[in-house]
């Protein structure tokens, strides 16, 4: 049994609307504007406390901590981390192009200080491939190293001082920009981060980085390209010298891989039966090394080792500063990498555990993270993707886990490093390249996101732009690609789209504007031609028929929109629904005022229905009412097709009624 629904109402613009309906008078705004300033100037010791929690929230989690619950998987998690960052430290530190023990450094400091300040309880920090390799880029661009240089030479010390001063330079600048990204309260730009950009993006370094450490496991002394097509002239360079490949290099690298795999498999297939992974990656450095030292292989067959590592901590000293201008436009993309990283990593585990983070607070500790430990010789961190499944894995509940991981790290700094002499460099680029494992696994669900949407197949963010139609005897309006038995309204193109129109994507909407309207950039200039055309005729017929003469060529202006290619069924009026815009940036409205003055010039009405408050405000403040009727603005699509149809069929009379 079907029932009708029959409306009879006035026809309601937002301004009638906010008369009729809305909050008297402006003063009321004012007042909570002023209490909102009043009540942020003021600092109570409950604010006080409130705001001490928030930036630091290691005072908010600390003392409700459940010894019995969380330390035992706090401390094996830890523990299982910090293991695992040894060898990683070092082998992504030969990514960044300086000497191992720095690797260490960057897998101590910033594990404490996100451990204060961040807001991801299972969130891992450290070295990351993709950002060693970024900055070993600025740095080889900087300061290159002769293939002649001895290692043992002052000249080499040098060499390695000014290339961590490059590196902690970047880490530098990346932790300020960080800091006034927080300041600026740009963490809301985490929404904007679609899962298939992230993993498109990993995955494609993930390729890199493996063509990167393909020399060292060939025991290859190449040079190391920076800048366009780096990625194609290394892999050219490794292919050109392959018949110079050191044998015994080659060996250590193939009985790695043949032990580093399997193991890594295991530790995923089978994570749910073991209680703490099994750490492959420091028992094949722990190995490795002491074959090579019992058997004198770097003297022997020539293999490169890591050499010394110093004990103790680093001195404080300030980075190369006077680098920075050199290394900002980098660092910006390095910043960028960092923040998608750590902030999407924290989202992922904090929507699978049932707990919120701060974006803004993590750009804050992420920012606090590399501008302090810059000061003591590290490289750019951040939240690392290995790291961070393992520490979740092996059962860590909240940020504690970050001080037993650094606990490991410190006693290798302290006492453990130097017996690495003799670790070789084929080792660290094995264990590189299978920690890339996670992100060439990435790659099986692109059959999958084919299937389920092409846009995100090929990391296209973007929202679609579709066409209205009206439902018979209804005021429902639906996508008529989705509904066939909804129709266009004659001469009236309703549009609507999906997503906010800002300035990364102002330039679509436009173009599915002008695609849908079919409005070419021809089609415009003849018909505004014929437009000033029909305006000329009227003037002349007014001055002839004022001064008794009868202008026999005047034509209709049905004839004239005829002769320049138009029908009269063609679009005379845009009606844009913004029921699905719930964001406009300055540059989106200044579109807006654009397509106002455009319409214009060619005779086509433009309307808005379905505003919300924000989105109205910003196109107000913008000056679109400089180049709109106010008048044009409805409070939903129907009120402004039944106001359209009137002023076209009695554009004399004020009807002002709605029927259905």
């Amino acid at each position: 049994m079907s029932a009708s629904v029959a409306v009879y109402r006035n026809i309601y613009t937002e301004d009638r609307f906010r008369q009729t309906y809305g909050t008297e008078g402006r003063s009321g705004a004012r007042e909570r504007l002023w209490q909102r300033l009043a009540r942020r100037c003021r600092c109570s010791q409950a604010e006080a406390l409130h705001l001490l929690h928030k930036r630091l929230p290691v005072c908010s989690w600390l003392p409700k901590y459940k010894l019995r619950k969380c330390l035992l998987g706090d401390t094996i998690a830890g523990l299982t981390v910090g293991i695992v960052h040894i060898p990683q430290g070092m082998a992504f530190a030969l990514l960044t192009s300086v000497a191992p023990v720095y690797g260490l450094y960057t897998s101590f400091f910033p594990v404490i200080l996100y451990m204060l300040f961040g807001t991801g309880r299972h969130v891992s920090t450290g070295t990351f491939a993709v950002l060693s390799l970024m900055t070993g880029s600025v740095v080889e661009q900087l300061v290159p190293v002769p293939l002649a240089l001895n290692s043992s030479s002052p000249e080499a010390a040098e060499v390695e001082a000014q290339r961590i001063g490059v590196a902690s330079a970047v880490a530098f600048l990346s932790g300020i920009m960080m800091l006034c990204m927080c300041g600026l309260q740009l963490g809301f730009l985490s929404t904007y981060l679609s899962e298939p950009i992230v993993k498109a993006f990993t995955s494609a370094a993930a390729f890199h980085v493996t063509v990167s450490q393909l020399q060292s496991m060939l025991g290859l002394r190449l040079p190391r390209y920076a800048g366009s097509f780096s990625l194609f002239k290394t892999l050219a360079s490794v292919m050109e010298n392959v018949p110079h490949t050191n044998v015994a290099e080659l060996v250590i690298s193939l009985l790695c891989l043949a032990v580093l795999v399997p193991v890594k498999e295991a530790n995923s297939r089978f994570r749910q039966r073991l209680r703490t992974p099994i750490p492959v990656e420091i028992i094949t450095v722990i190995i490795a090394t002491g074959i090579t030292y019992a058997f004198s292989l770097d003297s022997k067959y020539d293999i490169q080792i890591v050499g010394h590592i110093p004990a103790g901590f680093p001195k404080v000293q300030l980075p190369a500063l006077e680098t920075i201008p050199e290394v900002a436009g980098d660092t910006v993309a390095i910043t960028l990498v960092a923040y998608a990283v750590s902030v999407s990593l924290a989202m992922i585990y904090a929507d699978k555990h049932g707990y919120s983070i701060d974006p803004n607070q993590e750009l804050l500790a992420h920012g606090i993270s590399n501008t302090v430990s810059s000061l003591f010789t590290c490289f750019p961190n951040s939240a690392t993707l290995a790291t961070t499944n393992i520490l979740e894995s092996a059962g860590a509940h909240t940020q504690l886990a970050g001080l037993f991981t650094s606990l490991v790290v410190l006693i290798v700094l302290l006492l453990i490093g130097p017996l690495f002499y003799f670790l070789p460099k084929a080792v660290l680029a094995c264990i590189n390249v299978t920690s890339l494992r996670q992100m060439f696994l990435l790659f099986q669900d692109l059959p999958d996101l084919w299937r389920i949407s092409k846009i995100d197949f090929v990391c296209f963010d973007k929202a679609s732009c579709s066409v209205l139609g009206r439902a018979a005897n209804t005021e429902i309006y639906r996508s008529i690609n989705k509904h066939n038995k909804c129709y266009e309204v004659p001469g009236v193109k309703i549009l609507t789209y999906n997503g906010p129109i800002y300035y990364g994507n102002r330039s679509f909407f436009k173009a599915d504007v002008a695609q849908l309207l079919g409005l070419t950039p021809e089609k415009i200039r003849s018909r505004e031609k014929a437009l000033k055309a029909i305006e000329k005729r009227e003037r002349n017929a007014i001055r002839s028929v004022e001064q008794g003469i009868t202008d026999s060529s005047f034509s209709s202006k049905n004839d004239l929109i005829r002769s320049a290619g138009m029908a009269e069924g063609d679009v005379q009026a845009v009606l844009i629904d913004c029921s699905s815009v719930v964001f406009v940036d300055v540059a989106g409205a200044r579109l807006f005022t654009q397509m106002c003055m455009e319409c214009q010039k060619i005779g086509v009405g433009i309307y808005l229905s379905n505003c919300n408050e924000n989105v109205l405000k910003i196109l107000t403040s913008s000056g679109l009412m400089n180049y709109m009727n106010p008048q044009h603005i409805f409070v939903t699509i129907h009120d402004a097709v039944v106001y359209i149809q009137q002023q076209r069929e009695k554009p004399s009379e004020n009807n002002t009624t709605v029927w259905v």
